[in-house]
């Protein structure tokens, strides 16, 4: 779908209404004004500053039909210029979606949000004083989000405050990722740090080194500097996918160089794929006192699993959370995934019939996202999925079957590319949901991020001002480089910690 658009010259706004374009067509190219190239609809925007408000008209005509919309917003007082743009480029945004909602027929029950942590908006608002009703009112207002979408994030941030009642005062302490690059096989929807570990020991001796040294060299720091950790996730990759003895010689490094780990409030392990887990791996992670991992099936459709490179079967991912049950792990994680290749609405409640069997403490439901450099992207022709309206429907019996079954949502996040613009929603019986998934989805906390892959992100305990940092995402990149990086981490925690405890 290709848009052009007139009266609006500004490059910044480019992207922002790119995405929005994205919420209504799989592939869309926006045009600002200038071209003579052949477009499949055009919109004229009038946007007025007058009289200390905002007002913004847009006018689309697109095979002989004309569509019209409008927006306005009042100025604040004393804005900077860059708290102008901003509160312009939303004025302009609303207006767009309006009028390509009119033209479509599509409502976007998130508005004009393209981002990927709605709750965080709505903690910001509450946390400045605002009243519960007035946040509402005003997350509707400008950013048209719907009372449904509304109410999911009102009851996520109350069951996170519930759960975690210091989430806003866990600025002086850090959590911990580290990510471990190895599956069985790569997943056709995936773009993690994921790379086959059959055949590459050699990688994986040198990966452990360098994991090795960051993790002494960054609890080394955490020691002098009396900093505490509130959680420690294991991701990848799957976590798993390395040997019990290796995953026992990991373990001990992280008891042996982080500070206070008896008072580490969660440690999480990715058990994802279920061809990983044995007898001897679940041993060690009891042996280490660590009892809350995922085991996802994604999908209880055996041909499902083929299609999407999961070489396990549906009946080994059973078998495996059994066994992990019966080994004393008393708090499992399964993610399910909507949208599949060939999965609509009758598969999808098979899927959930089946994880009525085995009632995990905690499920998350995604949606499945067309990441760019995944290999279902790559070949969309070969990977056919359910429109935007079977999507919704299996959404919504996921949202009824998990109030069915006592679970309560608790994290939500969104991606680019997501069937039917909906999001990824964390549910969990109460007190058993994940703590990491919170911090990391509100970004309350610095989350220190080592190995392959692995992102950091480090919040000002002053400013909230977020550093992003990332290590490199092939073993090889890694192993050449994990001194290095280390160091830079320890420069930036330098930086930002050493001022707030001085």
């Amino acid at each position: 779908m290709r848009i052009n658009i007139n009266g609006i010259q500004d490059d910044r706004l480019q992207r922002p209404l790119g995405l929005i374009a994205n919420l209504f067509f799989e592939e869309s190219e926006v045009r600002l004004s200038g071209t003579d190239q052949e477009v499949d609809a055009v919109i004229d925007f009038d946007v007025q500053n007058a009289d200390g408000e905002f007002f913004v008209k847009a006018a689309l005509v697109a095979n002989g039909e004309s569509f019209t919309a409008k927006a306005n917003k009042e100025i604040p007082a004393g804005l900077s210029e860059k708290e102008e743009f901003k509160l312009l480029k939303t004025v302009i945004s609303r207006a767009y979606l309006k009028v390509l909602q009119d033209w479509t027929g599509m409502i976007q029950k998130w508005g004009i949000l393209t981002g990927v942590r709605p709750t965080k908006l709505l903690h910001k608002k509450l946390r400045e004083g605002m009243k519960q009703e007035d946040a509402h009112k005003e997350l509707k207002e400008q950013y048209l989000i719907s009372d449904e979408k509304i109410q999911l994030m009102q009851q996520i941030v109350d069951r996170q405050l519930a759960v975690m009642p210091d989430l806003y005062d866990l600025k002086n302490g850090v959590s911990i990722y580290i990510g471990i690059p190895f599956c069985p096989t790569k997943c056709a929807y995936c773009t993690f740090p994921a790379y086959a570990i059959n055949g590459r020991q050699g990688s994986v001796d040198s990966f452990l080194g360098g994991l090795h040294y960051e993790i002494r060299q960054i609890g080394d720091w955490l020691k002098k500097n009396d900093i505490k950790i509130t959680t420690v996730y294991y991701g990848g990759g799957t976590p798993t996918s390395i040997t019990a003895e290796e995953m026992d010689m990991l373990y001990e490094e992280v008891q042996q160089s982080f500070p206070d780990v008896e008072n580490i409030r969660e440690v999480t392990v990715e058990a994802g794929r279920p061809d990983t887990i044995s007898p001897e791996k679940l041993e060690v992670l009891k042996k280490w006192n660590i009892d809350r991992i995922s085991i996802n099936p994604q999908s209880y459709i055996q041909e499902t699993l083929k299609a999407i490179g999961r070489h396990h079967t549906v009946e080994e991912t059973i078998e495996k959370f059994h066994l992990a049950r019966e080994m004393g792990m008393n708090n499992i994680n399964m993610d399910l995934i909507i949208g599949l290749p060939g999965e609509g609405a009758k598969e999808f409640a098979h899927t959930l019939a089946e994880t009525k069997k085995l009632m995990p403490e905690s499920l998350t439901v995604h949606t499945l996202s067309f990441k760019r450099a995944s290999e279902m992207t790559r070949n969309k022709q070969k990977y056919k999925v359910a429109g935007r309206d079977e999507i919704e429907k299996m959404m919504n019996m996921a949202e009824s079957w998990t109030k069915e079954h006592d679970y309560v949502p608790y994290y939500l996040y969104r991606q680019k590319n997501i069937l039917g613009n909906l999001e990824n929603v964390g549910y969990a019986f109460p007190e058993q949901e994940s703590l990491y998934n919170i911090i990391i989805m509100e970004e309350q906390q610095t989350i220190i991020g080592l190995g392959c892959g692995a992102s950091s992100k480090f919040i000002n305990p002053e400013t909230g001002v977020i550093t992003q940092f990332s290590n490199p995402k092939d073993p090889k990149s890694y192993n050449d480089s994990f001194e290095e990086y280390a160091n830079k981490k320890i420069e930036i925690l330098d930086s930002l910690f050493k001022k707030a405890t001085i």
